[in-house]
């Protein structure tokens, strides 16, 4: 054998071998992530609106096309960045096992009393959930909203079928109904237990003490137990 002639080693992938495209794919995978978490944390500091794609890109060290080429537009990151935020959040059926134990409104009440610890410990993800749900436009919400029922990142079927199954929500009513009802006021009531942390001014009331919050939380379940806990 010439001393010249180079052989391929033992080890090595043939030239067809899919381990480029793979290695590739893991890499596209591992910036997006690193766009997204970027992304998350700019938008949450300082809002949709002031948050830039340009200071983004810089903070990465790429080009601000390549934001682009992965996500199209400002709307299409922060719609994922939402998304990412979301699904980190806990779902109901995420309660301690004793909690569950107790039922559908206890567990309602358990979540709604962790409320403001899970927003300190978790203030990115539940800070752009929060401008997901107030603070984007029209067609961006559209999009939020579809995503949000189209996933149901909360669990929240499987959680009224629960309630439904120990007798505690009522099934007189089609179960898409009661999970709109239930999507709709508990999203609103936890931002307005959160929102002074994160966002405030935004809603009216804001600063109770304690004992308010805890009053306030007892009379919001009871409402909701008169709307669609089942008729004893």
């Amino acid at each position: 054998m010439s001393p010249h002639t180079t052989t391929r080693p033992v080890d090595s992938a043939p030239r067809n071998s899919p381990l480029p495209a793979r290695q590739k794919q893991n890499r596209a995978h591992q910036k997006r992530a690193r766009i997204i978490e970027t992304a998350m944390r700019h938008f949450a500091e300082r809002g949709y609106g002031a948050a830039r794609v340009q200071d983004i890109a810089g903070e990465l060290g790429i080009a601000k096309g390549s934001i682009f080429q992965y996500f199209y537009s400002k709307e299409g990151l922060f719609f994922a960045a939402y998304k990412e935020a979301v699904l980190s959040l806990p779902a109901y059926l995420d309660a301690p096992s004793e909690v569950r134990r107790k039922g559908f409104f206890e567990t309602l009440r358990y979540w709604l009393r962790e409320t403001q610890h899970l927003v300190r410990e978790d203030w990115i993800p539940n800070r752009v959930a929060l401008l997901g749900n107030y603070g984007t436009d029209l067609s961006l919400k559209r999009e939020i909203n579809r995503f949000l029922v189209n996933e149901d990142p909360y669990g929240t079927q499987e959680f009224v079928r629960m309630g439904i199954k120990r007798g505690e929500v009522r099934s007189d009513v089609e179960i898409e109904m009661i999970v709109s009802i239930l999507d709709w006021t508990m999203e609103r009531f936890q931002d307005a237990l959160v929102t002074e942390e994160l966002d405030p001014g935004l809603f009216r009331r804001h600063g109770a003490r304690p004992e308010q919050t805890e009053a306030r939380v007892e009379q919001f379940l009871k409402i909701l137990r008169g709307a669609i806990g089942a008729q004893r």
